[in-house]
């Protein structure tokens, strides 16, 4: 097929592009079946437009990138212009450091990403039998672009694995970087989950469940028609006090959470702890095909082991319940090793336009990589499972 053939646009809202073409490209599985993932749904990256947690001052400008061919849309990438590093969860500040400090300019700079989550997913979206001349023509559109630009660098996170080696085959850099995720060994409920782990760990687990429990109230895990305006009013108060504490003012708007309940609620789990009639703790996933990902946590009071109760066992009840093979509990945490989520690999794709810059990151990334996968060997042999000791065979 002739790349010359595709024909590049550059879209400043998702509104202008058609939600079944879209998703043709973003989810083609949902059509039998969930989407493998909701983030980079037409429905998911409206709800950021409307409510205006993403466009005029926020540092998320819509770049949306289009192929078409012979006049049908055929692969697509939720691309930005960022004016910061906030909200990506894939850091490069010291980049930004170093360019700047070096006399460069490192923003505004180009970002394929989904805003705000840092969960792996498909970011190069192609129709079924377009991948390898759609991804090309995205990475060649999205590096033209911002060359033409004169911009730093072009970016995209928490792509999948397939994407990062099809890329760096492109002439990007790879990055490696890793999260904390539970792994569904085909169990059969908790219990069964808790025999695999060491008697140590599991004793640990039940006195966490067990005081976390006893908080004095109801836990309500809530999804579809079961969720009601309500319950965003009270999740709100959460979320904007972790935002307030973790990045100064929350990323999402009040009016994302509203979008959420008129689009997505049979898209994500609600876990809400009630006392005294009133919502003290709650935690939001948002549910894939295969993947149950977890994504914001808040509470108005604590209580010991509770954290622990609404983010990670819940939600391990909930993927075996489902049948789901996979919980990813978002970014950073080591404290989820003992929990039962292990450590993972997750990858990112860079450009670079300036040379001697591009070949300082492409060294720090090799550097980093090395140390990324000898850090994930030692976290994993360190993890909560029993260790299985097999006798040389003579």
């Amino acid at each position: 097929m002739d790349q010359a053939q595709i024909e590049i646009q550059v879209l400043g809202s998702i509104a202008q592009i058609n939600a079944r073409d879209w998703d043709a490209c973003a989810c083609p599985e949902a059509e039998d079946g969930a989407a493998m993932d909701p983030f980079t749904t037409h429905r998911f990256l409206l709800a950021l437009e409307d409510s205006g947690s993403v466009g005029r001052g926020t540092g998320w400008q819509p770049k949306y990138l289009t192929s078409y061919l012979d006049g049908q849309l055929v692969a697509c990438a939720p691309l930005y212009g960022k004016t910061h590093s906030q909200g990506e969860y894939i850091f490069d500040h010291n980049w930004a450091h170093a360019l700047e400090s070096a006399g460069g300019r490192y923003y505004p700079k180009l970002q394929i990403a989904v805003p705000f989550t840092p969960a792996t997913g498909r970011r190069f979206l192609t129709r079924p039998g377009y991948r390898e001349i759609g991804m090309s023509a995205l990475v060649q559109g999205a590096v033209q672009l911002a060359a033409d630009s004169e911009l730093s660098s072009l970016h995209a996170t928490f792509c999948t694995e397939e994407e990062a080696e099809a890329g760096e085959a492109m002439g990007l850099m790879v990055r490696a970087t890793q999260q904390f995720h539970w792994l569904n060994n085909g169990y059969s409920d908790f219990d069964d989950f808790l025999a695999s782990l060491s008697s140590r760990k599991r004793k640990n687990i039940r006195k966490e469940r067990q005081k976390a429990n006893a908080f004095g109230g109801e836990i309500h895990v809530l999804t579809g028609d079961a969720l009601e305006p309500e319950h965003w009013d009270a999740f709100w108060q959460f979320y904007q006090d972790t935002g307030a504490r973790k990045w100064g003012t929350p990323y999402l708007t009040r009016a994302f959470f509203d979008c959420v309940q008129d689009t997505m609620r049979d898209d994500v789990v609600l876990v809400l702890a009630e006392r005294n009639g009133r919502y003290v703790a709650g935690a939001l996933n948002f549910i894939g095909r295969e993947t149950l990902f977890g994504r914001y946590w808040g509470c108005l009071e604590h209580h010991s082991c509770l954290h622990f109760e609404l983010c990670y066992y819940l939600a391990i009840d909930f993927a075996i319940e489902h049948g789901l093979a996979r919980v990813e509990a978002g970014a950073q945490g080591e404290h989820k090793l003992a929990r039962g989520y292990l450590p993972t690999q997750t990858h990112s794709l860079h450009w670079i336009g300036h040379p001697g810059f591009a070949e300082a990151v492409e060294r720090f990334l090799k550097a980093e990589r090395a140390a990324v996968e000898e850090d994930i060997e030692i976290l994993t042999a360190y993890g909560p499972f029993k260790k299985i000791h097999v006798e040389e065979q003579e």
